[in-house]
């Protein structure tokens, strides 16, 4: 159950970095609605970076290679993907606002995506904001099977080896529970954001990246 404080209509980046670093995030209720809420979630949504697990049938699919996964290319589009209405999702809350505060974002260094891609076509990605040890996961979108799976595997493997501590939901899913994404109250969530922000990571390590690292990587933690 989200915490919802007064809606605001001006929010700026700087803004918004306090607000992750405290805790809190911004949502709309609809595309067309121009205002923003604060939400702080009693029960929040973690991925472990520790306990992820990767089924046998996507790891398949990364095996074979069926997407080109890229980094940081298309931001604005993945953005734009995860706008858009999907089966079970009606409504995004992805409105102008803060589409443009995601954007001013990654062009300040601050939030990231992850894409991939058939054919030269973008068909699922995810994006999320980045603070030292801690990666906000916003949304992720899918127009072939398994493109966004793959993308979060991806992005598990950046951040592992990037030596995140935190990998933030927000939410719980049925599509993030087969990954391991556990639900904590709001003091674990603090302490384990706190521990997060205190230690420095890279979203850009070295040997990150392909279907061979990722098989690797989790070959080892799973």
């Amino acid at each position: 159950m989200a915490g919802r404080g007064g809606k605001t209509l001006s929010i700026t980046p700087e803004l918004l970095i306090k607000a992750y670093a405290s805790g809190i995030f911004p949502m709309a209720e609809a595309a067309d609605d121009p205002q923003i809420f604060w939400v702080d979630p009693t029960e929040r949504g973690v991925l472990p970076l520790d306990g992820l697990h990767l089924s046998r049938s996507l790891r398949k699919t990364i095996r074979q290679k069926r997407f080109a996964v890229t980094v940081d290319t298309a931001f604005a589009a993945v953005v734009d993907g995860c706008a858009e209405p999907a089966p079970g999702r009606d409504k995004t809350w992805i409105n102008r606002q803060i589409r443009d505060l995601y954007v001013a974002l990654f062009h300040e260094g601050f939030a990231h995506s992850v894409e991939c891609w058939q054919n030269e076509t973008l068909v699922g990605g995810l994006y999320g904001v980045s603070i030292n040890g801690a990666f906000f996961g916003e949304s992720m979108f899918s127009r072939a099977t398994d493109a966004s799976k793959v993308a979060l595997a991806f992005l598990c493997e950046r951040l592992i080896r990037g030596g995140y501590l935190l990998l933030d939901t927000q939410f719980i899913t049925g599509h993030l529970t087969h990954f391991g994404a556990i639900e904590i109250d709001r003091d674990d969530y603090q302490q384990r954001l706190q521990e997060a922000l205190a230690v420095a990571s890279t979203f850009y390590p070295s040997g990150a990246g392909t279907s061979e690292s990722v098989l690797q990587l989790f070959s080892q933690t799973s």
